[in-house]
């Protein structure tokens, strides 16, 4: 799709549809464009107004015809709520059902009007998120589909600003949005791929295309190498399938030389049949979802890469599949981690954190300033916080803190759970130094604090995206299915970290 800035004023665009946006508590009077249309409209958005068929609450649209009057041949009136109540988070949302709007009306190419008479938010603020919000919402996954897709997909959308100075910034907006937007596309679509179409081995070659890049390397760790380091937990819940594991290191450097990395940990299970310890078959199909944590690890590096961040980052994914082969590892086997740690294996589904034990053990030979892992490490944290929250656990407040602030900018939701050591007795073993799940009640608090055993002293989080990263339904700008979540929140916390280490704020 191409998005581009047009430096003119929006009663001068001629376009198929433009989009205005317009408050509930100004709607009456009009501000901004919607102002300027409707004056030389001769009254086209007031008349609307004025008959009740648009108030300007939140989400809703009306589409008018503009009958000459105007370049362009429609106006989508789109609104916003009450002005003190705007969010980028609502405005993503309201952008996004106006652009589906659009598409549904098979408009293929459309603009929108940057003013909207909004003074509570920058206009790099609202134009990054109108922008996410649009791209993101318009999403559609059609790889595997044969036939032509109706409506067909929108072609060109045009930025509308009418100064110089509005233009750039708008430009500076456009380019970062659409970098993270292409971070959380190419997530949705790694997890959204089929299994026997992204095995360890293919996601380990889109890690490699992305390591074209000048600014980002990549190495990948074979099974052979595995061994000889002594990555058994990896290797033992890779051994029941006929794909080989990998370690995906990717690596970015954007600081000076000398400064400790962020390294970031990706579960990258892609694709969990439970092992021995089989699922169920209801829902058995969306494991191919269980290397979301992976994707957006992935994701998060290339898109930092092309920000330019000013940081140094590693990106580690530990890949495998998790089968029941005649080869897979058993409940009862004890498995001699990286860490040199035993772990006796009491259930073949409690796979992702055995994955991750030698990925975070392999994490710490990087002395990272800090380090972060992402998962759909539980069913517990669905069960304790739903489909749209991601739980997050850790050892260093001040990190959390900084996710927290990352999370109300983004609309990533998450909600801390405690790292309770009281449940650390849930999760010992008889034979070994640890087992690698405990009781049903407080599963995600003891995945936890199995995985903080292998962290040491090092400044950590653990975020379990279990819930919110494959959606049932349509949830604003996440169509169902894959949701990318977790890719804008690292992304943001990347950014904010790296404003914070140079003095200045966004």
């Amino acid at each position: 799709m191409k998005i581009s800035i047009a430096k003119k004023t929006p009663e001068s665009c001629k376009t198929e549809a433009l989009i205005v946006g317009c408050h509930e508590d100004t709607v009456t009077s009009l501000e901004g464009a919607a102002r300027r249309l409707d004056k030389k409209g001769g009254g086209l958005l007031s008349r609307i107004i004025d008959i009740g068929d648009f108030t300007g609450k939140l989400n809703k649209t009306a589409l008018v015809y503009t009958e000459g009057k105007l370049p362009s041949k429609r106006i989508l009136m789109l609104g916003l709520g009450p002005k003190k109540e705007i969010t980028r988070e609502k405005i993503r949302v309201a952008f996004a059902g106006a652009a589906r709007t659009l598409r549904e009306s098979r408009i293929r190419s459309f603009s929108l009007s940057l003013d909207f008479g909004n003074d509570t938010l920058h206009l790099d603020e609202s134009t990054s998120a109108a922008v996410e919000g649009m791209l993101l919402g318009l999403y559609r996954f059609e790889t595997f589909k044969t036939a032509r897709t109706d409506p067909p997909d929108v072609s060109s959308i045009t930025l509308i600003a009418d100064d110089p100075s509005s233009a750039e910034m708008a430009r500076k907006s456009l380019h970062e949005a659409r970098i993270i937007c292409d971070a959380v596309t190419l997530t949705r679509d790694l997890v959204t791929t089929p299994a026997n179409e992204m095995t360890p081995s293919k996601l380990a070659d889109t890690a490699r295309q992305a390591g074209r890049s000048k600014t980002l390397s990549v190495n990948i760790i074979d099974a052979t190498a595995m061994k000889r380091i002594g990555m058994n937990a990896l290797l033992g819940v890779a051994c029941g399938s006929a794909q080989p594991p990998k370690l995906i290191v990717l690596n970015y450097q954007g600081g000076a030389s000398k400064s400790a990395p962020v390294v970031l940990v990706g579960k990258g299970v892609t694709f969990d049949s439970g092992g021995l310890d089989l699922k169920p078959t209801s829902g058995m199909e969306t494991m191919k979802d269980d290397m979301a944590g992976g994707a957006v690890v992935l994701s998060v590096l290339k898109a930092a890469a092309a920000l330019k961040l000013p940081l140094n980052l590693v990106g580690l994914v530990p890949s495998v599949e998790n089968m029941p082969g005649d080869r897979a590892y058993r409940p009862g086997d004890v498995l001699r981690s990286l860490s040199g740690q035993t772990i006796e294996v009491v259930n073949t589904d409690a796979e992702g954190r055995l994955i991750l034990a030698d990925a975070l053990t392999y994490a710490r030979r990087f002395k990272p300033a800090l380090l972060i892992d992402i998962a759909t490490l539980t069913g517990a944290c669905i069960v304790a916080l739903g489909d749209h929250l991601t739980g997050m656990l850790g050892n260093d407040d001040s990190i959390k803190d900084l996710l927290k602030n990352a999370s109300e900018t983004t609309g990533e939701a998450l909600w801390e759970l405690p790292l309770w050591e009281e449940y650390d007795d849930l999760i010992k073993s008889d034979v070994a130094d640890m087992k690698n799940a405990g009781a049903r009640s407080g599963g995600a608090i003891t995945a936890a604090l199995f995985l903080k055993k292998f962290v040491g002293e090092t400044p950590w989080v653990h975020l379990d995206i279990a819930g919110p990263s494959f959606l049932a339904k349509d949830k604003g700008y996440i169509p169902k299915g894959a949701s990318g979540v977790g890719v804008r929140l690292l992304l943001e916390f990347l950014k904010q970290r790296s404003q914070d280490a140079n003095g200045s704020h966004s």
